[in-house]
């Protein structure tokens, strides 16, 4: 009986090993490497393919980008005036920070003919309820579908046709075609090159949730981010209502935009003027602060700093002998 062959896989950046490596060459990272069955390919080595014949770039026509607005205009702003048709946009987040109910309330906000599919791997059909409700959330066109097959989603989107999809999440998504277990390089690799040529071929919108590990990265291989479209972040502190959606790659506009929510009882809710909010609590003239005006992107934004040093620290600073000649 043949022995099945088998590659070693760093889980953090996807290099391929034909045997075990204590420290991957590609990320510099140790301990990383897993084993993992290789698929056997189904068509020959030399099945002959159609013709491949190259396109003149200058003979094709230009096409206008066409943009969607989600609803949020903070949301618009880092994704550059709006979700382009046929992308594929990942959101990255931390447990708890708001992705699920960012992500309902886009799709119950979000503009343009057609049903929107939200499938999830994590949660049920009665969950996903309850939080549409506790967001006022009653919309007939979103359609959920708890599956964790790729090939059965992949059937349910060429049936269904929608205008939206949600993936939530690609960890949790699998294939059949490979062995390894749901979040894997592998899987992940091979789930996201699929959702992407549905994504292409038919035009259809597609946002992947995605987890992020200890460090801030979306788990997963890195290859990941270089295959998807847009990537974003929603950050905050854990005892704070504030979040902040950021773009670390945008094909369709700029990585400078950040946009400002604020989570509530009633979701998210976005923050148009950040400045009032950055110095609302600030006292009348206090000492050792002061209000900076800042760019972020092509918007100025005001923020306090303050300063930690007291008439206390300068004078013992001065008596020292080092500070003498000030």
């Amino acid at each position: 009986m043949a022995k099945d062959k088998t590659v070693f896989v760093c889980s953090n950046c996807g290099y391929e090993s034909p045997k075990w490596m204590g420290k991957c060459p590609g990320c510099n990272e140790w301990n990383s490497f897993y084993e993992e069955k290789l698929v056997k390919s189904t068509g020959t080595k030399y099945e002959k393919k159609k013709d491949v014949i190259p396109t003149v770039l200058n003979e094709l026509e230009g096409k206008d980008v066409i943009r969607n607005s989600t609803g949020f205009l903070e949301l618009d702003r880092v994704l550059g005036g709006g979700i382009v048709n046929g992308s594929l946009v990942l959101l990255g987040g931390e447990p708890g920070i708001g992705k699920s109910t960012l992500i309902l309330q886009i799709c119950d906000k979000i503009k343009g003919e057609g049903s929107v599919l939200y499938v999830s791997g994590e949660e049920s059909a009665e969950q996903i309820k309850i939080r549409a409700d506790r967001l006022g959330i009653n919309n007939k066109d979103i359609l959920f579908l708890g599956e964790t097959d790729i090939s059965l989603i992949e059937e349910a989107i060429l049936k269904i046709n929608p205008k939206l999809v949600i993936i939530d999440s690609i960890q949790t998504m699998y294939s059949d075609e490979i062995t390894s277990a749901p979040g894997s390089v592998s899987q992940v690799r091979e789930i996201t090159a699929k959702i992407m040529r549905i994504c292409k071929e038919k035009g259809v919108t597609t946002i992947i949730i995605g987890h992020v590990t200890k460090d801030g990265n979306i788990a997963g291989p890195r290859v990941l981010e270089h295959m998807v479209d847009t990537v974003l972040y929603l950050e905050g502190e854990r005892y704070f209502s504030y979040r902040i959606l950021r773009g670390v790659k945008n094909r369709f506009g700029s990585t400078n935009e950040i946009g400002m929510f604020e989570m509530q009882d009633k979701g998210m809710v976005e923050i148009t003027n950040p400045s009032s909010i950055l110095i609302s609590e600030r006292e009348d003239n206090p000492s050792g602060s002061i209000i900076v005006a800042t760019m972020e992107g092509t918007r100025p934004l005001l923020i306090e700093i303050q300063s930690l040093t007291t008439r206390e620290c300068i004078w013992y600073a001065k008596k020292n002998s080092k500070w003498n000649g000030l």
